[in-house]
């Protein structure tokens, strides 16, 4: 089908399957393996576009199921899409709602047709997401990549259930291709289902690639599956997908599995992780997270990390931002912003060590400094890396 995207390999690790790659969409260059920051309704929860922009950001995500709710899709459509609305000239990617069978799954209907979801905003309306629908609410949005809508279940999910909804997704995809309107400025991107079993993966595969979209994403996983299990999905998905196409690995947010990831050919991923933690206090570092609330930190002055350029790290201590977090909004401002920052450099650095082919050994540095004994490096990241010539456990 159409594409409104170019793609070009700058770079490939010699050991394992990980690339850097450039992404020119209509809203600009994007730099792969990137991650994308969550906005649901049009921002990240505790800064402004324009902060986000200023911290690097190329591409960030909103929520079609939210934003078809509020504002609503007459209202986006007035005032000609998601990047006006939220003042944002950068990229754009939609998920479908698609995922919202997962998450709001009590208060959802699937059929063929599509899914009935109530408002969870407690008002009494309802919205039935078909294909056709998430795709008009996407052409409405604006967003530079759109996905299909799929029929998501639960990782943990097994049985006739996982083939219904990979087999749906397919014929989804199809409704969705059918009418998608704007393939000149939109890239509609197809989601490999089939839960945890390969053969369903692979068949999945085998289909999504006929339609030839111009990307493709790796869904339903990151739902409490077993990681050593997620990881073998993803390798499969990677090794079975075009390599002359990006590949979007979906709910995908902590540093190791970022690296594994990377690792194991992914080129994009998304998370609300780094924000949500923000909101408790948690803040992200190279060592691993550092609950702010904590009082250990009230009289710690300190940067939160001492690498760090952004504003939290450059302007405030530990015990400045202790003192917020536990009172005043300010705290979780500051450590979202830290958050996003520290996401963004980790996936700089992880280009710039596929780029310069040292990959192996900054994973390697990677995980030794976020677990410290290599006895607590996860067994599952161990697995992967393995599988991909690299031993974690090794001196060399």
């Amino acid at each position: 089908m159409k594409s409104a995207l170019t793609w070009e390999i700058i770079a490939k690790c010699s050991t394992t399957k990980a690339r850097v790659g450039k992404l020119i969409l209509p809203h600009g260059p994007v730099d792969t393996p990137v991650f994308m920051p969550v906005g649901t309704q049009g921002t990240l929860k505790g800064i402004t576009p324009k902060q986000l922009e200023e911290l690097g950001c190329q591409i960030m995500l909103n929520n079609t199921y939210h934003l078809g709710l509020k504002p609503g899709q007459e209202l986006l459509e007035q005032i000609g899409g998601s990047h006006n609305f939220q003042n944002w000239s950068r990229n754009l990617l939609t998920d479908s709602g698609g995922f919202q069978m997962v998450s709001l799954l009590k208060l959802a209907k699937i059929t063929e047709q599509g899914v009935e979801f109530q408002s969870p905003h407690d008002d009494g309306s309802t919205m039935l997401l078909t294909p056709e629908h998430s795709i008009s609410l996407q052409n409405s949005i604006g967003a530079d990549i759109i996905m299909q809508l799929d029929d998501v279940v639960s990782s943990l999910t097994t049985g006739k259930r996982v083939e219904e909804a990979m087999y749906r997704s397919i014929r989804w995809l199809d409704r969705c291709i059918s009418v998608h309107k704007k393939t000149d400025s939109q890239n509609l991107f197809a989601i490999i289902q089939g839960g945890l079993d390969p053969n369903l993966r692979k068949k999945c595969v085998e289909e999504m690639v006929l339609r030839d979209t111009p990307g493709y994403a790796i869904g339903g996983l990151s739902g409490g599956e077993e990681k050593d299990t997620f990881w073998k999905i993803v390798t499969l998905c990677t090794d079975l997908l075009p390599k002359s196409k990006p590949i979007y690995c979906m709910g995908v947010g902590y540093t190791e599995d970022l690296v594994v990831c990377s690792a194991l050919g992914v080129d994009m991923y998304d998370c609300v992780f780094p924000t949500r933690t923000a909101r408790f206090g948690n803040a992200l570092t190279s060592k691993g997270s550092l609950n702010l609330r904590s009082v250990k930190f009230s009289n710690d002055f300190q940067p939160i990390e001492k690498d760090c350029d952004c504003v939290a790290c450059k302007s405030y201590t530990r015990s400045f931002i202790h003192l917020q977090a536990t009172k005043e909004t300010v705290g979780c401002h500051l450590i979202t912003l830290h958050n996003v920052a520290y996401q963004l450099r980790l996936m700089r650095n992880i280009r710039q060590a596929i780029i310069e082919d040292r990959f192996p050994s900054f994973v390697k540095q990677i995980f030794k400094d976020l677990f410290g004994d290599n006895e607590k490096y996860p067994v599952w990241a161990v697995n992967a890396l393995k599988s991909v010539n690299v031993d974690l456990l090794s001196e060399k």
